[in-house]
């Protein structure tokens, strides 16, 4: 057997994402020797800050749920990053159509009484849909809070599964249903205000409309604003700062502007990872990736058969989403609020919620003076863009993206008047931008949609496509949030902390060595 090199890392961890991070963390945390490489300058990929023309940008997302006390996100920055602040904004978010606007603020019960208070509603239906779905959502919710009720299992957590298996019971029926069949058994089906609502939120949760979405998934999803979600000062990126401050206090090396380009199997067993400033070597590596990018960094004679598999894992998500964007610093109305808010704009509520019919604007604090110059706000501005439609158009791309865009503009001036006539720079970024922005083949953005049907329940649990080689990131369980993401590293690293700790005693029985110089076996063996 050939020695382990010092240099040999117990886990690297390709992508500086929160999946990646989540996964860094939970590793060093149980004595891992840890190494993550990120190919931008920045952390935190689809959910990153970035500066253009000394104005700091949201890439992409935007909004980040489980901040609070108790919740994973607020433990960590309780822990490793006291001095982040999270702005608690009241309302979260006002949804504005053509024909009502919402403020959804903080507490569940003001929403139901905005619902109640339209001229017509169901008040009965109303009362009995939400009741029914806070239960769903409060059964699902227990496992993002507790997450070690998620995958993988040990058999003290198979038994506290079956003991809470009269609290999965209601989940059954809902199997492989659609959010709208349940609105239409309460009676909804033909309540707009109700339906544009949750088409809106499932299109930025759940990434697909009311009628498509998996009834559990979004059922959960309708309690998103309710489960620690907030505004972190300085933008999501300072969230993620926070998370690389986490690493390196733990022991962890951090490495951005590294790009991995390559893996390649040793003839001791562990991967060697060609980055940008030379080779690295690991046990095992943790790819915050979509798998098509795993794939191409894979040989291709050598892992012939993972590289199928992964290109066809690939397929699902050329039928999901892009998101054209426009960044703006603008001068905001007299009189507006000094907080951090965001803005859903529908167009027509008729039309699909996509290319520009449907525009989220996340708006900056005046405190954030840092982020844009003084008396102006920065605008992250979002639509959703189908993929597979990019994918057909081929040189009439440029042409289709600058109509979205153009439709988002109208949209925005129709809607949120005040801000469009304060728009002083405006910066466009097409799928192709954000993909440079994030480091995501064709932009993808937000994970796989969770459409009805069982295929949503394939997977579970952490992703090992090689050995030694595990899928993080939104395109794996549970995915489409940062918090999401984030948690599914944090079961990848009890995985591979598992079996980490079990090849090295297994090597130490071979070998007679009485003990491990790698962390994770001399905190596990």
């Amino acid at each position: 057997m050939t020695p382990r090199s010092a240099t040999t890392y117990d886990a690297l961890v390709v992508g500086a994402g929160f999946g990646g991070l989540g996964a860094a963390i939970a590793l060093a945390e149980g004595g891992a020797s840890v190494c993550v490489c990120e190919s931008l300058r920045y952390p935190g990929g689809c959910a990153s800050t970035f500066t253009r023309g000394g104005a700091r940008f949201d890439a992409g997302a935007t909004l980040v749920s489980g901040l609070a006390k108790g919740q994973l996100f607020g433990d960590w920055l309780a822990k490793y990053s006291p001095s982040t602040v999270v702005d608690w904004m009241d309302p979260l978010v006002e949804l504005r159509t053509g024909d009502f606007s919402l403020e959804i603020s903080r507490d569940r019960e003001s929403l139901v009484r905005s619902f109640l208070a339209i001229p017509g509603a169901p008040a009965r239906a109303i009362r009995g849909f939400f009741d029914f779905q806070r239960s769903i959502a409060a059964s699902l919710w227990e496992l993002f809070d507790d997450p070690t009720l998620l995958p993988p299992f040990g058999p003290r957590m198979v038994g506290r599964h079956a003991g809470r298996a009269l609290r999965y019971l209601p989940l059954l029926p809902l199997l492989g249903r659609s959010l709208g069949e349940v609105l239409a058994s309460h009676g909804l089906a033909d309540f707009r205000p109700l339906r544009t609502y949750v088409d809106a939120l499932c299109q930025i949760t759940v990434q697909c409309s009311a009628d498509e979405a998996e009834a559990t998934f979004a059922l959960a999803a309708m309690d998103y604003y309710y489960r620690g979600t907030g505004h972190v000062r300085g933008g999501v990126g300072a969230l993620a700062d926070a998370l690389v401050s986490a690493c390196t206090q733990l022991g962890a090396e951090v490495k951005l502007s590294n790009r991995v380009t390559a893996l390649r199997r040793a003839e001791d067993g562990t991967w060697i990872a060609t980055t940008r400033n030379g080779e690295l070597r690991a046990r095992t590596v943790v790819a915050n990736l979509l798998p098509s990018a795993l794939a191409a960094m894979l040989d291709s004679e050598a892992h012939a058969h993972a590289i199928t598999a992964l290109r066809a894992r690939s397929s699902p998500i050329e039928n999901a989403w892009g998101a054209a964007m426009l960044y703006a610093v603008a001068r905001p109305p007299e009189g507006e609020r000094d907080d951090a808010h965001h803005l859903e704009l529908v167009n027509d509520a008729s039309a699909p919620f996509a290319e520009g019919n449907h525009v989220f604007v996340s708006i900056s604090s005046a405190l954030e003076t840092e982020r844009a110059p003084a008396g102006r706000r920065v605008l992250t501005m979002s639509t959703h863009v189908p993929l597979a439609k990019l994918a057909r158009l081929g040189e009439g791309t440029a042409a289709y993206v600058a109509e979205v865009q153009n439709a988002m503009r109208a949209t925005i001036a129709a809607r949120a008047p005040e801000w469009h006539e304060g728009l002083e720079r405006v910066l466009p970024a097409s799928p192709r931008t954000f993909a440079r922005f994030v480091g995501r083949p064709a932009g993808a953005v937000g994970g796989l949609p969770r459409r009805a049907g069982l295929a949503s329940y394939s997977s579970l649990g952490p992703s090992s496509p090689l050995d030694d080689v595990w899928l993080v990131g939104d395109s794996v369980f549970p995915g489409q949030s940062a918090l999401a993401t984030a948690i599914g590293g944090v079961r990848t690293a009890t995985a591979i902390t598992r079996r980490l700790g079990a090849s090295v005693s297994r090597a130490e029985a071979r070998d007679g060595v009485a003990s491990a110089p790698v962390g994770v076996v001399a905190t596990r063996a």
